[in-house]
């Protein structure tokens, strides 16, 4: 298994991924449940640079050379920078306003989503790349991590508390609530894994 930053080929399996993350979302910001566009927005926006959803600001899990996760964050500080993109490309293919509730805060990289493929899912792949993202931000850059997790998602939160994050509060988005975690220091030993 090998980690490493994605390049704007990767694009279209990243955005399948992120699909598989955040299908429901992507819906409620284009107004229609089509997979289609839906997916064609998504690749858009990870093929281009300086926005959220941008290939920059993903890594990526490879197997035998084949693409089987991803994460994206970025620093929560620039999310109006790098929303305002996701907004334009909404508003040019489908003609609506874009202006969510916000996600994330200054002060923190924002795990905006994880996706694994499906063959991959339940092997410990989602824990490897999160160990992965709290070495890199939080012991060698030594800034916070936050997340979202889904009041319905106790599996997910049960995993992001045995790593270390703590719940810092609640936030709405997308009209679903979640609660907002965040890692500051990370040592391996306080890990159950």
């Amino acid at each position: 298994m090998r980690i490493r930053k994605a390049r704007a080929e990767d694009s279209g399996v990243i955005a399948s991924y992120m699909m598989l993350a955040m299908e429901d979302i992507v819906y409620g910001f284009i107004g229609e449940n089509s997979f289609e566009k839906a997916i064609q927005l998504i690749e858009c926006l990870v093929r281009k640079e300086a926005n959220q959803y941008s290939y920059e600001n993903c890594w990526i899990v490879e197997e035998n050379k084949q693409i089987v996760a991803v994460a994206n964050i970025y620093d929560g500080g620039s999310l109006y920078d790098l929303r305002k993109p996701v907004a334009d490309q909404i508003k040019v293919m489908f003609n609506r306003e874009f202006n969510p509730e916000d996600e994330t805060q200054n002060g923190e990289f924002y795990i905006d989503c994880i996706g694994v493929n499906p063959d991959w899912q339940g092997k410990g792949l989602g824990t490897k790349l999160l160990q992965f993202l709290i070495e890199e931000y939080v012991c060698k850059k030594q800034v916070p991590i936050g997340l979202l997790v889904d009041n319905d998602n106790p599996k997910a939160k049960r995993l992001y508390l045995n790593l270390g994050f703590e719940i810092i509060g609640s936030k709405i988005l997308a009209g679903k609530n979640m609660e907002h975690l965040q890692i500051k220091k990370y040592s391996s030993q306080s890990s159950k894994y």
